[in-house]
């Protein structure tokens, strides 16, 4: 290992009770999020970021943005002058779109299964603003405004250049003449933007962030939805980055069949660690940070990555597998098939006795993703069910579809973050290794034959 590498230790203890980490969300009122700000400040970025968080953790949640609602009824292209407060028609025409996507995020949360409405609009007056207060109280719903404020032309700018003038409202426009117009739609904003006051609004409960992170003010944030929502538009930072995931090398066990342990990296592991090495030398990165869990797959297959500091992770460490670790998908069928069977039925949610499930990991992994959103480049080196949580939060999937993502053994996945998704790069090193993926089976039933239990064992094992 580099001599010039500093180590530091995060530990984060395992869940060990048997109720969900995320229950007590449930008992809490359900929550329209009301995004406040002018445009080209983030707010949408800022929204759709805050739901695929609270998706991925477990709260229901979805976006209602205004601007899809007026483009849906819009017979042709809007210019700024249908921003303008004076022009009455078109204030009509922005009021009735407001009122049809509120009127819908209420539906939601009142009668269907939703819990966090987020209205993502500019809801720059405090008209507006008591419009929207007054609509949710009458339905019993908690409101938390976000406003989000920036005088940071630079930002602005970026913004505007990076996001708007590639909106679906500038579709077919000449660059410039999008930026022409939209430049003069903020300035009618402006003109009658009204931030949220500290006096005049001291009991409502709202989150005010200034320029992009760099302050934050909040104001009555009660309860533990408001205040996990508070510490992540806390941690989130709008900024170019590239993070590097990937699992340990193929180990002993891997090429066994085996699942979970402590072994070493089998032969062809460790030469995928000194490749591995090689490509994160090519990527030239001098601020690397390499963070790894506490298991030896992990800390071996990471030695020879150039970077600035190695950090290892306990929160990083594999799905624990309770009393089936170490065994094989044959052995656990063959002792277990009761549990075997129930976990192929929810594998999300499936805890193996004196284990874990999928929901216990992401419990686990919510400081680690806290602390990359904070990252600039960083090197994540983990395990199987670890990887595909990490995945399914940037790449938005659901709790049906995390359990059985692909992250074969030497594969790189580069995952970068832009305005509202992440551009995700596998690369694949030629290094051979067993196949660990098991797709979901064909058949659940609980009285299945053990050849339809085993069916998608990969053929490795």
């Amino acid at each position: 290992m580099s001599q010039n590498r500093r180590i530091s230790i995060n530990y984060t203890a395992l869940p060990n009770c048997s109720i969900p980490l995320l229950a007590n969300f449930k008992k809490e009122g359900k929550t329209v999020v009301v995004l406040v700000g002018l445009p080209a400040r983030g707010k949408s970025y800022i929204g759709t970021k805050l739901t695929r968080y609270l998706n991925w953790v477990g709260i229901n949640t979805r976006v209602f943005n205004v601007g899809v609602y007026r483009r849906r009824q819009a017979a042709s292209h809007q210019d700024h002058d249908y921003f303008d407060s004076a022009n009455r028609e078109a204030c009509k025409s922005r009021r009735k779109v407001a009122e049809e996507a509120l009127c819908d995020l209420i539906a939601w949360l009142t009668e269907d299964d939703g819990e966090i409405g987020v209205f993502d609009a500019t809801n720059t007056t405090r008209d507006r603003r008591l419009w929207i207060m007054e609509k949710c109280k009458a339905n019993n719903l908690d409101v938390l405004f976000v406003e989000s404020i920036c005088n940071d032309p630079k930002v602005i700018e970026e913004n505007v250049l990076e996001v708007k003038v590639s909106s679906p409202d500038y579709v077919g426009m000449d660059r410039e003449e999008a930026m022409k117009d939209f430049m003069l739609r903020m300035q009618h904003y402006e003109a009658q933007y009204v931030p949220i006051d500290d006096d005049l609004d001291k009991d409502w409960s709202y989150i005010k962030i200034f320029n992009q992170g760099q302050r934050y003010l909040a104001n009555r944030i009660e309860g533990n939805i408001n205040s996990r929502i508070a510490y992540y538009l806390m941690n989130i930072r709008v900024k170019k980055r590239t993070i590097y995931l990937t699992r340990h090398g193929e180990t002993e066990l891997n090429v066994e069949g085996r699942i979970g342990g402590d072994s070493s990296l089998s032969a062809r592991g460790h030469l995928f660690a000194k490749q591995l090495g090689a490509f994160m030398k090519e990527e030239n990165l001098s601020d690397l940070k390499v963070w790894t869990s506490y298991l030896k797959r992990s800390i071996e297959t990471a030695e020879n990555v150039p970077c600035a500091s190695v950090a290892h992770w306990k929160a990083l460490d594999e799905l624990d597998a309770g009393i089936c670790d170490g065994m094989t998908y044959d052995e656990i069928q063959e002792k277990y098939p009761i549990e075997y069977a129930r976990r192929d039925a929810d594998k999300y949610h499936y805890r193996y006795p004196m284990g874990e499930s999928y929901q216990d990991l992401v419990s686990r992994l919510e400081p680690v993703i806290m602390e990359l959103e904070r990252q600039s480049s960083v090197l994540v080196v983990c395990h199987q069910a670890v990887a595909r949580c990490l995945l399914a939060y940037f790449e938005d999937k659901n709790q049906d579809e995390l359990p059985y993502l692909r992250v074969p053994l030497h594969a790189i996945f580069k995952l970068t973050p832009i305005a509202y998704r992440c551009i995700v790069e596998r690369v694949q090193l030629q290094v051979p290794a067993v196949d660990t993926h098991r797709p979901k089976p064909v058949s659940l039933e609980p009285n299945r034959s053990s050849f339809e239990s085993l069916q998608t064992v990969p053929a490795y094992y």
